[in-house]
């Protein structure tokens, strides 16, 4: 088993109480859920059934993917494409600086707390290997978990909208995870299925 330090159950009790004030709540199972809570438990498990592999601190970061999301709302921005932008930004930064607190109220080091910090901020995608990662698990868990509801939420986009969010997910992942969802390592949500062939038959 792989070394793991005093610091990290204190760090992932932590990042699910902040999880856990979540006023919005999600069921599954006949249980009610504060929904990034469920969505925390959701990473961390598609982590350990592709990636079992990962150390500390990218279990750590996958974990803190969406940390208290809801408090940096999409509402607080223009409605277009520039809010969007600025949204994101925004959000990346406050996931990152809030994890990395909350890793430092654990007790880790610097050395630990950069790395979360700068994969749960998406820095250097396709380059920094804790960022792939951390992309490539959130792919898998929305396709599996939330690409289905997603699509409800938008009954007004056509088909080429949706081949190309297919296709953009898709390209944000590595090889190694498309193979992983390809090769029946996640649950597709079967409605969807012939759509995703199709965005994929050209890839």
């Amino acid at each position: 088993m792989a070394f793991q330090s005093e610091a990290f159950e204190p760090a992932v009790a932590l990042i699910d109480a902040a999880n856990a004030e979540d006023p919005n709540t999600e069921t599954l199972d006949g249980e009610t859920w504060p929904k990034e809570r469920l969505y925390s438990e959701r990473m961390s498990d598609m982590q350990q059934r592709f990636a079992p592999q990962a150390d500390e601190a990218q279990r750590l970061a996958i974990r803190a993917q969406h940390i208290q999301r809801w408090k940096s709302p999409r509402s607080d921005y223009p409605m277009d494409r520039q809010g969007y932008l600025q949204w994101r930004t925004a959000l990346y930064k406050f996931h990152a600086e809030t994890a990395a607190g909350l890793l430092a109220q654990a007790g880790y080091g610097e050395d630990v707390i950069e790395r979360v910090r700068q994969a749960v901020g998406k820095r250097a995608l396709k380059v920094n290997p804790d960022t792939q990662l951390l992309e490539d698990v959130a792919a898998l868990v929305f396709i599996e978990h939330y690409m289905l509801e997603f699509a409800g939420k938008h009954p007004e986009y056509d088909e080429a909208k949706w081949l190309d969010i297919v296709r953009k997910t898709w390209k944000k992942m590595s090889a190694g995870a498309q193979q992983f969802a390809l090769s029946g390592g996640i649950r597709l949500p079967e409605p969807l299925v012939p759509l995703i062939q199709k965005a994929l038959a050209v890839e």
